[in-house]
């Protein structure tokens, strides 16, 4: 007879307290990755695919630990910290990812983006008119849509993860949000059957 499964490192610590204890026992920020990668992972894929997911994954934890002494812990969850990071090397690959865009827009099909239609819920990331809107966002307007829609971050998170005020994220999803809707509402693929699948972030 087995016993249950042992407890995760820093069980019950938030991500301050993980963040400032692996200051003299690195070992222990095994536990902030376990908490936060995956996310971060699916958030990459979505955006990049999964080859890149894995390699930013990896580079944003890298990162991470290697400036985690720079890391204020009044802020007690690291999610907006590890979402900046990410976002960042994403901003590097932006040429791939409106590539990506633009191609399932015109076709339908891109093996950048095959990942996206992985999973029923991700459904929104395969609508040829939806590609095209986000790919004609500027990289602003679209890290802060796509970290709203996708990441589930709140308005001062994408502020803090994008190291900007409040007010600037306000203002570009407010202009995203209207060039997103816009596309849609002219493009004549977009029917009126597909329209039941138009994301919520858009209005």
């Amino acid at each position: 007879m087995t016993g249950p499964p042992p407890a995760p490192p820093n069980d019950g610590a938030d991500d301050a307290d993980v963040i400032a204890q692996s200051l003299d026992e690195p070992e222990l920020f095994a536990g902030l990755y376990d908490r936060h990668a995956p996310d971060i992972h699916r958030y990459v894929a979505r955006r990049l695919g999964e080859g890149p997911a894995d390699d930013i994954t990896a580079e944003t934890f890298l990162i991470a630990f290697r400036t985690r002494g720079r890391y204020d812990t009044a802020r007690r969850l690291a999610r907006p910290w590890l979402y900046g990071i990410a976002a960042n090397l994403i901003g590097k690959h932006r040429r791939t990812e409106v590539r990506a865009l633009k191609a399932l827009a015109r076709t339908g099909h891109d093996p950048v983006a095959a990942s996206w239609s992985d999973r029923a819920d991700d459904r929104i990331a395969v609508q040829a008119p939806l590609a095209g809107a986000l790919a004609s966002l500027s990289p602003g307007d679209r890290h802060v849509l796509l970290l709203v829609a996708w990441a589930d971050l709140g308005y001062q998170e994408v502020a803090d993860a994008l190291r900007i005020p409040l007010g600037t994220v306000r203002s570009r999803l407010n202009r995203a949000r209207r060039k997103v809707r816009e596309a849609l509402s002219t493009d004549p693929a977009f029917t009126s059957a597909e329209q039941e699948l138009t994301p919520s972030w858009t209005k």
